[in-house]
């Protein structure tokens, strides 16, 4: 598991392990916050296309599902 730092996510760029649509490259494009000013959710948008899809920034940590960078 990599060491992620939520408040440092936006704007990252992130590669996919397993590509699906051909959507491999994403970029941070919006941390999503709770009341506690936390970050809990962050917005990933698809290079290729422009689709975003909403998901737990822990989930970045995989190495079996994302790699930091693109790749």
């Amino acid at each position: 598991m990599h060491q992620i730092n939520p408040n440092k996510l936006l704007l990252s760029k992130w590669t996919s392990t397993s590509p699906q649509q051909k959507e491999k490259h994403f970029i941070v494009t919006k941390l999503i916050r709770d009341e506690d000013d936390i970050v809990v959710e962050c917005v990933l948008e698809a290079v290729i296309n422009k689709n975003q899809y909403y998901l737990p920034w822990q989930t970045l940590a995989s190495p079996d599902d994302w790699l930091q960078g693109w790749k």
